[in-house]
């Protein structure tokens, strides 16, 4: 795929974050968009952006990524309405800080239902009509957290790393079988969004002081930046995509250190709890 004019770009999660700014920089693109997203003021507020910023209505939709019908008739009435869908930007996610001792099973089987089983729920149901467009892509949106662990993330991380291993996988077998579409997996560092301060809290953990930390000191690159590196990849047709200078360094990080970053950054959060206890 060289270029996404006319082509059909579906995005979940397009209320707001790098959802939006997709929503944005593919219709500038010339792309025709499907948006959904269980916050439908958000949802409405991109879609009149868009319209705003180019003169084209998108189609929109209330979707709870976990609900394995509702995908089902959502492609459908995509498909039906669109001509058909070239484009499924599996982006819709929610965060969650806390020690695994902390964490509740509903709150570890949200993280997981909707950040690992929404992605693996929306690549199913358009997966057919991908195959079918001659010219489809998925676009799955990992984490930087799905090439490192870090404490206080077991259920962000185990989901995150399920995308990873599940897109690589798939982008192995659509190759492997010579279908036409392609499979990208995208690793963002800290992106300017409000992930953190919409985040769930366990433990004796403090939800405003989190986010107030994640957004001074963690989010340094902005949704704008991240969607144009993510449409960059795709029409390079990469493999992986790693979004902001904390991806790209902590990457390589790993990749020398092998197991060895574990002690190091357990060594670091040890150190900023404490620091951050003092306060």
């Amino acid at each position: 795929m060289k270029s996404l004019d006319g082509k059909v770009v579906v995005i979940t999660g397009a209320a707001s974050g790098i959802g939006r700014a997709l929503a944005l920089s593919t219709a500038r693109k010339g792309a025709r968009l499907a948006l959904s997203d269980v916050d439908v003021t958000g949802l409405q507020e991109t879609a009149d952006l868009v319209e705003a910023a180019t003169g084209h209505e998108a189609h929109v939709a209330k979707l709870d990524v976990r609900d394995r019908d509702g995908w089902r008739q959502y492609a459908d009435t995509v498909v039906e309405e669109l001509g058909g869908v070239n484009v499924v930007v599996n982006n819709a996610g929610v965060a969650l800080h806390g020690d695994f001792t902390d964490v509740t099973d509903e709150q570890f089987d949200l993280v997981m239902d909707v950040d690992f089983w929404g992605v693996v729920n929306g690549t199913r149901a358009f997966l057919p009509h991908l195959i079918a467009s001659g010219d489809g892509h998925v676009v799955n949106i990992s984490s930087l957290f799905g090439l490192m662990a870090v404490p206080g993330q077991t259920a962000y991380n185990a989901a995150k790393f399920g995308v990873r291993g599940f897109t690589e996988a798939l982008r192995q077998e659509m190759l492997a079988a010579g279908h036409p579409v392609s499979v990208t997996c995208v690793h963002p560092g800290g992106i300017q969004t409000a992930i953190a301060r919409n985040a769930q809290t366990a433990g004796g953990h403090d939800q405003a002081e989190f986010a107030r930390f994640f957004d001074k000191h963690l989010a340094k690159t902005s949704a704008d930046s991240a969607a144009a590196t993510i449409v960059k990849g795709v029409l390079a047709d990469r493999a992986r995509v790693l979004i902001g200078l904390d991806a790209k360094a902590l990457d390589l990080l790993v990749r020398v250190t092998g197991s060895g970053y574990q002690l190091l950054v357990g060594r670091v959060t040890a150190r900023t709890t404490r620091l951050m206890s003092r306060r």
